[in-house]
């Protein structure tokens, strides 16, 4: 099982409930559903990882597709390319469908990236015409998860995970693509060898070649602050992950739990970001759709653009 299996059965493991969504529509109605995506994409925005509706979207590509349009996002982040192909459509297909729908491919996560097999992602990721190649865990088996526990982790070798992170940037840079890595809660944590991640990551990479994309659920899960890493490594985190988090410390909507995005987006400036994805990797109260409309709804009332 290679790695993005393999980090999609953790996830199924260590999430206490994925939700999905029904599709139906005849052809007629895809055709009227498109025309109303077409002619409302001029006022749409902000983006959507599609890992949040991952599970209806890999049954129903195109109609999820079409219904995030219709939602209102304007960009999208992709995490399900496998085989040469993204959510089964040829790199082309799914630039030429995406373009329909009016949504821009602008990052593409790759869980299973090696340094092997880096160049094929890259080229395709090219071909789509995404802007970001992200990094979402540390690659190559450096990934940890804990069944009994429930914890994500990566191995103590960071200096190792660093390199190879550090070699496929500059592969992309090659390459005329720009390299982010992804966090989760651990790289915000000491190690046994009383190492932070995060910090190393940022002390040994040059921006020339690796930025992050920055989760603000996980690293609030962490009790790190955002704008704390922002002066840090001003400029650096391209791209924001906003999801919230429930009393339960869970995954929610945004604006429907506790973290402060009106307070974190003050800075936005500061951190570099570019463009911010929605993003909840489970849902518990609604489906994975029903949770990215109350996102997107949210968004422009916190006073994303």
């Amino acid at each position: 099982m290679n790695s993005h299996l393999l980090y999609s059965c953790f996830f199924a493991l260590f999430l206490l409930h994925l939700s999905s969504c029904k599709n139906t529509g005849s052809t007629q109605e895809e055709s009227t559903n498109t025309e109303q995506t077409m002619s409302t994409s001029s006022t749409a925005f902000g983006g959507l990882a599609l890992y949040t509706i991952r599970d209806t979207l890999a049954k129903n590509p195109k109609e999820m597709l079409r219904e995030v349009a219709a939602t209102g996002y304007k960009y999208v982040e992709a995490a399900g390319y496998a085989d040469g192909k993204y959510y089964g459509m040829t790199p082309t297909e799914f630039k030429n469908y995406l373009n329909e729908l009016g949504l821009e491919p602008v990052s593409s996560h790759h869980g299973d990236v090696t340094l092997d097999n880096a160049d094929a992602m890259i080229a395709a990721d090219k071909e789509v015409g995404f802007k970001y190649f992200v990094i979402p865990i540390p690659p190559m088996g450096h990934f940890k998860y804990d069944g009994k526990t429930n914890t994500l982790s990566m191995s103590d070798e960071v200096e190792t995970v660093s390199n190879i992170i550090n070699t496929i940037a500059e592969k992309c840079t090659a390459a005329g693509l720009q390299c982010l890595y992804h966090n989760h809660n651990f790289e915000f944590e000491k190690n046994a060898k009383g190492i932070v991640p995060m910090d190393y990551f940022i002390e040994h990479s040059d921006p020339k070649h690796l930025n992050f994309e920055i989760d603000l659920y996980w690293a609030t899960k962490a009790g790190a602050d955002p704008v704390a890493y922002f002066n840090k490594a001003p400029g650096r985190f391209k791209a924001w992950h906003v999801k919230d988090m429930d009393d339960q410390g869970r995954f929610a909507p945004v604006g429907t739990g506790n973290i402060d995005f009106a307070k974190i987006l003050e800075h936005k400036d500061l951190s570099g970001m570019e463009y911010y994805f929605v993003e909840q990797d489970a849902t518990f109260d609604q489906t994975p759709m029903e949770a990215i409309k109350i996102s997107h709804q949210a968004l422009s009332e916190i006073g994303f653009k």
